[in-house]
């Protein structure tokens, strides 16, 4: 639905509601896309011409993020409305979105990493991004949420609710996106921040963790929030850290090996995004924060992510012209191959290996026959075909 008017600066809203379904469901989620439909786009987008697109129950984490991806390219302010559920991946301990498909044996494939939908949005102008959010945690997933609340990164002001499984087996209500839409219906439009304050002062559960950006007036990131007293209940969310020259890399490294590793993966995202648009895609600053994500991956227990983000380290050398020899492009390189060879999964490790393979050629690294055991690595991983390896 576009409405088209006066205003040049063209709005997008992107509602995404998921949640699985049978008994791994926490969270009634498209329930909130009635009453959101019903309100006017310019109000959803904050603009006169706007853009809203909807996302019912969507079962592929691809799909998701190519139109998440699409929305940020758009130059205009975006506002993601997000209901659903958030789980940990046990070995990575990561944030995950839940997407219909997802349950608990398929948490890894099925479902949208929040350092996903970080880094889609990093690269956005600070200011012109907001995400209200209407989010069920599961059990496993609450302390951590408590603990470290929910990060977006740099310039993104994030407003909403997180709350844990309801006592009863029965969907969570999204109520918190549901009061906001019977407000914009009753033709009031209050500043988000003040309609986000009232809000959460008429719900004001004591289980309720409340978003909304962080202020130096609000706790500080890493604080337990105290439980909601009164009309002015705020907690506090994305840590919207602003660019400085302090390195901000001991305090990443320092949340990836205190266990946040959704936080540190969110944070680098952040940075990379600023490293693109300050310096360019080809320069020294993106390629350090894309090594960086690489290591948070191998912290996090994700050798497939950081096998694939060392390659793209590799490349990302070879295409400024560093030579194959170069020592940084070598250990690109042999820290993708190492990583590579870490994934348990013999499906993940096809899928990576022919990248691989050609990268080896290129940059063979100072052992002889890496790509010879690459080789033969991947044949042992292979189907056979009439008993001949297929690689």
């Amino acid at each position: 639905m576009v409405i088209d008017g006066e205003d040049t600066a063209s709005g997008t809203a992107l509602l995404i509601a998921a949640a699985p379904a049978g008994k791994s469901c926490l969270v009634d989620a498209t329930g909130a896309l009635p009453s959101l439909a019903a309100v006017a786009p310019g109000i959803l987008t904050r603009s006169t011409a706007a853009t809203v697109v909807e996302l019912a129950d969507p079962t592929d984490p691809q799909t998701v993020l190519t139109r998440i991806r699409a929305a940020a390219a758009e130059p205009g302010p975006l506002t993601l409305y997000l209901a659903g559920q958030l789980h940990l991946d046990h070995r990575q301990r990561l944030v995950h979105l839940a997407l219909a498909r997802t349950t608990p044996a398929t948490l890894r494939y099925t479902s949208l990493p929040w350092h996903w939908l970080a880094g889609e949005l990093a690269a956005r102008r600070p200011g012109t991004t907001t995400a209200v959010v209407d989010l069920v945690a599961a059990a496993d997933a609450w302390p951590k949420l408590l603990a470290e609340g929910l990060v977006l990164g740099h310039g993104i002001d994030v407003y909403g609710r997180i709350v844990p499984p309801a006592t009863r087996r029965r969907p969570v209500e999204p109520v918190y996106l549901k009061a906001l839409a019977a407000t914009w219906r009753s033709g009031a439009n209050p500043p988000l921040a003040q309609l986000h304050e009232q809000t959460a002062a008429r719900l004001g559960a004591d289980s309720a963790l409340f978003l909304a950006p962080y202020t130096a007036s609000a706790p500080p990131p890493h604080a337990a929030p105290a439980p909601p007293t009164g009309p002015t209940v705020s907690a506090r969310i994305a840590v919207n850290l602003p660019a400085s020259e302090n390195d901000p890399l001991p305090a990443i490294l320092a949340a990836a090996h205190a266990g946040r590793h959704s936080e540190a993966a969110s944070l680098a995202a952040m940075w990379e995004g600023w490293a693109l648009r300050a310096h360019g895609a080809a320069s020294a600053e993106a390629t350090h924060w894309l090594e960086v994500r690489a290591d948070l991956a191998r912290l996090a227990g994700d050798p497939a992510r950081s096998c694939e983000l060392w390659m793209a380290a590799a490349d990302a050398r070879l295409a400024r012209r560093q030579p194959p020899d170069d020592p940084a492009v070598v250990g690109a390189a042999d820290r993708a191959h190492h990583q590579w060879q870490e994934i348990g999964d013999p499906q993940r490790s096809l899928e990576l290996g022919p990248a691989l393979v050609a990268l080896r050629r290129h940059v063979p690294g100072r052992r002889p026959g890496a790509v010879e055991a690459l080789r033969q690595r991947l044949e042992q991983l292979s189907p056979t075909e009439a008993g001949h390896p297929v690689i």
